[in-house]
């Protein structure tokens, strides 16, 4: 595979800001340290595993930044975008609809659902666009 397209700390911090304008939310950066490590997860995965594929990177930046709550609030919310930006600049979409997204971001989130396991789901539910 090559190098897939990455997402921007700026980009992910304006989406995040954009989705606690639209739904609410405490704003602010919790920890700085958490978001470049989850930011930087998917990349370390694909230096160290090299058959990793665009689900299951998509997957280590959801799991980074809803594991790690590196915001003051919305760390689901900034997991779930980082998925669907990653996918998109990378030549697909998820295809599902919203209430069983939001159930399965509640089970990562709760530690319901490993990130194999959710690798899995977004290999299933993505598609070309």
């Amino acid at each position: 595979m090559k190098s897939p397209r990455w997402i921007d700390r700026t980009a992910l911090l304006l989406l995040h800001g954009e989705a606690l304008a639209e739904h609410g939310g405490l704003a602010g950066l919790r920890d700085e340290g958490a978001l470049d490590a989850a930011l930087a997860r998917p990349q370390h995965l694909h230096a160290y595993e090299a058959k990793a594929g665009l689900d299951r990177l998509a997957a280590a930046y959801c799991f980074g930044l809803v594991r790690s709550h590196p915001f003051s609030d919305g760390n689901k919310r900034a997991g779930f975008l980082a998925l669907g930006l990653f996918l998109s600049l990378n030549g697909f979409e998820l295809s599902v609809d919203q209430a069983e997204a939001a159930e399965t971001i509640l089970r990562l989130a709760a530690g319901r659902l490993s990130e194999n396991n959710l690798a899995a789901w977004i290999r299933k539910n993505m598609v070309r666009h």
